[in-house]
């Protein structure tokens, strides 16, 4: 609605671009041949270490703030900085980032994504238009002559009943006809006047 241009990209090997944010060492094993038996120093946060989501969401964190985006306090994967288009009219710059998966929204989101890519690598080193999100499907549209995004999650609703209901059907030969919730019968609705 603000004319603005929706890019993604992923990030290719996430983890393996950041380094750890602790010490973390292994003693090796015979997989690593004539070093085996050594205490190694593991310096990049490697799949599988407990901290090698915390470790790369701390290295973009300080990437993105290097270029001047702040993480908002409602979702700290929304990241937002002040900008201005070139008629002189004010707006936000957006980056979502949900571990590699990432969406710039700018007049120019391609720039935003080149210099977040001069940092790591882009699977495919792919910048594009998206048509998907974290499950959800992201379509441009027309509405009444107006160019805007639409997003549905519908299609991963969809799949996941479907899986849910599969799951079902293995386990029990049947679809369960009633649920039991855990509120209880005396639950009361405070309601508030302002």
């Amino acid at each position: 609605l603000n004319d603005l241009e929706v890019m993604s990209a992923d990030v290719q090997n996430a983890f393996l671009n950041a380094p750890c944010k602790e010490k973390v060492w292994i003693v090796a094993g015979p997989e690593f041949g004539p070093e085996q038996g050594k205490h190694l120093i593991i310096v990049r946060a490697l799949y599988g270490l407990k901290s090698a989501s915390a470790s790369f969401r701390a290295f973009m964190a300080n990437h993105l703030d290097d270029l001047g985006f702040k993480s908002t306090m409602a979702d700290p994967d929304v990241w937002l900085k002040p900008a201005v288009k070139s008629d002189g009219k004010e707006y936000y710059e957006y980056i979502l980032m949900y571990v590699d998966d990432i969406l710039a929204v700018s007049v120019d989101a391609k720039s935003i994504l080149m210099k977040i890519k001069a940092s790591v690598k882009f699977k495919n080193d792919k910048i594009e238009v998206p048509s998907n999100y974290l499950g959800a499907k992201l379509k441009k549209k027309n509405i009444n002559g107006q160019e805007c995004w639409s997003i549905t999650s519908l299609d991963y609703i969809k799949t996941a009943m479907e899986t849910v209901e599969e799951g079902l059907r293995h386990r029990a030969g049947k679809l369960p006809t009633k649920v039991a919730t855990p509120m209880m019968n005396n639950f009361i609705l405070y309601t508030s006047d302002t």
